[in-house]
């Protein structure tokens, strides 16, 4: 049976205590703290993935650990044996809660660290905030931010030693101290439900913002600039990118043996005080590899919304773009692999053909139409070539 015309829109996103339903089975999303997993808890995963699920891990753009195909009856079984590694919330009003996005280049003890610690124990208290299950915070407090591109409702961000908390949207912040952040987010998260900015429980802060603007004490100027993560050393470990954000359970196993792994929202993992990773199959080690500019979501069968496989496509076409392009192929016009406009996205509309759009996000208006994925791969200029 192929995919609906309209796309279904869930409102939420799956955690580990409330899966999806999805065409390959369950999908059960980990939220580990602080975005990290020791060694232990990394091995474990790995093996739970290949006991209960596809033995293949995603990294979600969240910086969320994704696993795949488990089937509803071994669910209980593979929560019991989460618990055990310590993986788990309490339950899954507080899993929902507590989706906190941190830069993946925090130390211990650091500002962004204290700041994300303090924000999620206030959100561990805060029952009566009912927001909507893809509202998220970001946690940003270096001297220099890195997660402006990444989507987040409510920023918390560092510019040296000044500290602003920022509405999704808005181009102005509101100083804050490192004290009086976390009650800042709440608070800012209270007045978006107090706007109207979830109707029916759904909504995000930059549609809010859209409508009427930020609060009026928010007036200092927001972080500004942008940043690119690509596969190498940093000061907190190596950077190694996984192809699709995919890595099979084999490899992330084997990655910590080097040290524990951090999820980053670049569809990457860091692996601290790490500097000299092999070669591993999933990884891709070399910062001009084509395939970093390419982004594409599971596609069918694994997804239910999506009406044609997608990776496949995106692999070959990767080494005939030019270099920054940025391509987006898409199984459906949601578009969740990539929700922001792309250089050129490829929207599935049938088992073997796709529309074209020329800088939009996968629901905008094509530029071609009907294109099959023979003969994209026959032509791949159509990409980037001239209407």
């Amino acid at each position: 049976m192929s995919a609906p015309t309209t796309p279904k829109v869930y409102g939420w996103c799956p955690g580990a205590l409330r899966p999806m339903m999805s065409g390959d089975g369950l999908v059960v999303r980990i939220r580990a703290s602080l975005g990290r997993l020791s060694p232990a808890q990394a091995r474990g995963v790995a093996a739970l993935s290949e006991r209960f699920g596809n033995g293949v891990l995603d990294v979600s753009a969240r910086a969320n650990l994704q696993m795949r195909g488990v089937s509803p009856e071994a669910h209980a079984e593979l929560i019991a044996a989460l618990q055990q590694l310590g993986l788990v919330d309490r339950d899954a009003a507080f899993e929902a809660r507590r989706n906190i996005l941190l830069t993946p280049f925090w130390r211990d003890s650091d500002r962004s660290h204290r700041i994300a610690r303090a924000l999620s124990d206030a959100l561990a208290t805060a029952s009566d905030l009912r927001l909507p299950g893809k509202f998220g915070f970001a946690v940003d407090a270096g001297n220099t931010p890195v997660l402006q591109d990444i989507a987040a409702d409510i920023r918390i961000e560092g510019a040296g030693a000044d500290l602003s908390i920022r509405a999704d949207g808005a181009d102005v912040a509101l100083p804050v101290t490192e004290d009086s952040a976390a009650d800042a987010a709440l608070a800012l998260a209270r007045w978006f439900l107090e706007q109207g900015g979830a109707p029916e429980g759904r909504g995000r802060m930059h549609r809010l913002i859209a409508r009427r603007g930020p609060p009026a004490s928010h007036g200092a100027n927001g972080a500004t600039g942008a940043y690119t993560a690509t596969p190498g050393l940093t000061g907190c470990g190596q950077l190694v990118a996984l192809e699709f954000g995919q890595i099979p359970a084999a490899t992330f196993a084997a990655l910590a043996e080097s040290g524990p792994l951090r999820l980053t929202p670049w569809r990457m993992l860091l692996v601290e005080d790490a500097h000299d990773i092999a070669s591993l199959p999933g990884l891709i080690l070399d910062a001009t590899d084509p395939r970093l500019q390419v982004t594409a979501c599971t596609g069918a069968p694994g997804c239910l919304q999506a009406r044609a496989t997608t990776r496949d496509l995106a692999r070959d076409l990767a080494p005939h773009l030019p270099a920054g392009t940025r391509l987006h192929v898409s199984g459906c016009a949601k578009g969740c692999a990539h929700p922001r406009p792309a250089d050129v996205t490829l929207t599935a509309t049938g088992p073997d053909t796709f529309d074209l759009i020329r800088n939009g996000r996968a629901e905008a208006r094509p530029a071609l139409t009907s294109l099959t994925a023979r003969a994209l791969r026959a032509a791949p200029d159509v990409l980037t070539k001239d209407p």
